[in-house]
């Protein structure tokens, strides 16, 4: 069983990564603010402008912790990992089933159909916690639950994702009202529409970036498996793009981080103050508000559920690397079926 192990995060503008003896050294204006032996790594993700030495990047490729160098929005620019040994038996079996459309259908229906029932029940939730005093929760997830079941009987890729799409539409039409705030801080948390790349108001920023957390350890996961993490089955290739991350991602998006968002909004933990509006309408965090939403990203981690499928107890931190291995078992033939995580 693969332990959970820490993910170092560092957004101090300016900080020096580097090597001492076997550990991970973070100093900020020639001090040494914190020292990590590097064996309780899984990765490092620096925001902004960071700088490390070539010795700590190759301690950190021999001991297989992936460095990876993200915007301050939290959009991945560049990632540095040590040589993947991986099985190219496995990665052979990868790229003839994501070449044959009815293979990558048998893999993407449990996905697409699990993302939809996590997102229903996200909503569900909110009716027995919450209410619904004008039905509008419940209209949605009388619109998600058939897509749901269309997912299971799509013919097509394209109309696979028509599904995936039509629940998305669903399901972010009422999402904000998931915001529990009174006014006026709830109004500062509206949101019309998903929108990304940039995002245009602070929920989608909050959604974004713990997005964007989730997608460097969903490639973490694919790449520990020995898969490769740019050929996917519901996201086609694309140059640059980790589409294998992206789809592993599909079914915990609500489960891991749109619940983690609400509760850092509804607990105001995050205020309409930790957002920057920048020329232009995007939106992003403050440093501070970042640090505040990574330590309750880790918290949440550590939380230990029961695996509905292998019925053993494990953290959220590891859920995406056993849906990496079951996948990796899918494609050798070992299972029949991808058992995609439904949360209940």
């Amino acid at each position: 069983m693969k332990h959970h192990l820490n993910t170092l995060f560092v957004q101090t503008d300016g900080a020096w990564l580097h090597k001492d003896g076997r550990a991970v050294c973070v100093s900020v204006d020639r001090e040494v603010k914190l020292r990590v032996p590097v064996h309780t790594l899984g990765g490092i993700v620096c925001f902004g402008r960071i700088n490390a030495s070539t010795a700590l990047l190759g301690l950190c490729a021999e001991e297989g912790v992936a460095i990876s160098f993200c915007s301050g929005s939290g959009r991945l620019i560049a990632r540095v990992s040590g040589f993947t040994p991986g099985n190219v038996l496995l990665r052979r079996d990868q790229y003839r089933a994501a070449d044959d459309e009815p293979a990558c259908l048998a893999i993407a229906r449990p996905m697409v159909a699990a993302k939809i029932a996590n997102s229903r029940t996200t909503l569900l939730r909110a009716v027995r916690d919450h209410g619904d005093p004008d039905g509008a929760l419940a209209a949605a997830c009388a619109r998600i639950a058939p897509c749901a079941q269309a997912a299971f009987r799509a013919g097509t890729l394209d109309a696979l994702r028509g599904q995936e799409g039509e629940a998305a539409n669903a399901y972010f039409n009422v999402f904000d009202r998931l915001v529990t705030l009174e006014p006026p801080d709830r109004d500062a948390f509206r949101m019309t529409e998903r929108t990304r790349r940039p995002p245009r108001d602070r929920l989608n920023c909050l959604l974004s970036f713990l997005y964007a957390m989730l997608a460097h350890d969903a490639r973490s996961a694919c790449e520990a498996c020995g898969l490769d993490p740019a050929v996917g089955f519901l996201h086609r290739d694309r140059p640059g793009r980790a589409s294998l991350a992206l789809d592993l991602m599909e079914e915990l998006r609500s489960y891991l981080c749109d619940r983690t968002a609400l509760s850092l909004i509804n607990r105001r933990q995050v205020t309409p103050d930790d957002f920057e509006l920048l020329e232009g309408g995007a939106v992003r965090l403050t440093p501070t508000a970042r640090r505040t939403v990574l330590t309750a990203y880790q918290k949440r981690k550590q939380e230990e559920i029961t695996h509905p499928y292998l019925c053993e107890r494990l953290t959220l931190g590891l859920l995406v690397h056993i849906q990496a291995r079951l996948l990796s078992r899918v494609l050798r033939g070992e299972l029949d079926a991808y058992p995609a995580f439904i949360w209940k």
